[in-house]
């Protein structure tokens, strides 16, 4: 373990499109722990970009950079990922897209963990809670496909040393991920200096996350993201992010709604046909 406790800078990576009803949520949650955010949005059709602006107008806005960049394919995605890489100047990047959010204790353990180690350490693997339906059900963690760090679940790599030789952008959108200059992927290099840490966030992946279902439609590959399940469902006294408690601006919608009987009906017929296709393909990605 490193004696120093020299402090680490970080830059957030926030890309967006269509996420008004947790763009907000993702960014607030973090932007008091982080050096830097870089929130670009890719075309978003919805509320996005005014919720963007309010976060700019936060006490804590001063710290965002806002870039708008053309509309992106699956194609042109990771040449925008390498652009945000490029105008990063801290020792970390965090990623943060805009359907996570952070508990507190959480963001709080991943920057300690990158002041503490963060010259000895190139990635950090966290866990994820994913939403299904909506903010009061999640997947149970055995439906999580993702090898990290030794360990198989609902997992992300989200803490990334910015030295890592050769560090750039690489593979198309759904299967996505930074590469070294041998493009061996960053989670392939030297498991000894991946590190697990027990820092969760709330992963809105799985449910709507555009201003309207319609707009869902306008971002490649978001219908693939949306599954008819029945998750569990979270205990009534469960401690979810404190962001969701604080102020808001009006335009930001509430994240406390809940699925409709359409949803129920067609989760109910399709959650023991994952569940079986979940025992026999193992892709991860989309």
């Amino acid at each position: 373990m490193e004696k120093t406790l020299t402090k680490k800078t970080i830059t957030a990576h926030t890309l967006v499109k269509n996420e008004a009803r947790y763009v907000w949520f993702a960014v607030m949650s973090v932007i008091q722990h982080v050096d830097q955010v870089l929130l670009w949005d890719t075309g978003s059709t919805d509320e996005t970009l005014e919720i963007i602006n309010e976060i700019r107008k936060s006490p804590e806005g001063k710290k965002v950079c806002i870039k708008k960049v053309k509309e992106v394919t699956a194609e042109t995605f990771p040449q925008v990922r390498q652009c945000m890489l490029d105008e990063t100047k801290t020792d970390w990047i965090l990623m943060v897209d805009g359907d996570e959010v952070w508990w507190e204790d959480s963001v709080l353990k991943v920057v300690d963990l990158i002041n503490s180690k963060g010259s000895s350490i190139e990635s950090i693997v966290v866990p994820t809670v994913n939403l299904v339906g909506d903010i009061y059900h999640y997947q149970d963690n055995t439906s999580g496909m993702y090898e990290l760090a030794g360990r198989k679940g609902h997992l992300n790599l989200r803490g990334v040393n910015r030295k890592i030789p050769g560090l750039h952008s690489s593979g198309v959108h759904g299967q996505w991920g930074w590469a070294d200059g041998d493009n061996k992927m960053i989670q392939n290099r030297n498991p000894q200096r991946i590190v697990y840490t027990e820092a969760p966030y709330l992963h809105a992946t799985n449910v709507p996350r555009a201003g309207s279902f319609e707009k869902e439609a306008d971002v490649p590959k978001r219908s693939l993201k949306k599954k008819y399940e029945l998750g569990n469902e979270f205990p009534l006294d469960y401690y979810y992010p404190e962001v969701f408690f604080r102020p808001k601006p009006e335009i930001v919608p509430t994240p406390w709604v809940t699925v409709g009987s359409k949803f129920k009906f067609m989760a109910t017929i399709q959650t023991p046909l994952r569940r079986i296709k979940r025992k026999f393909v193992k892709k991860v990605g989309y």
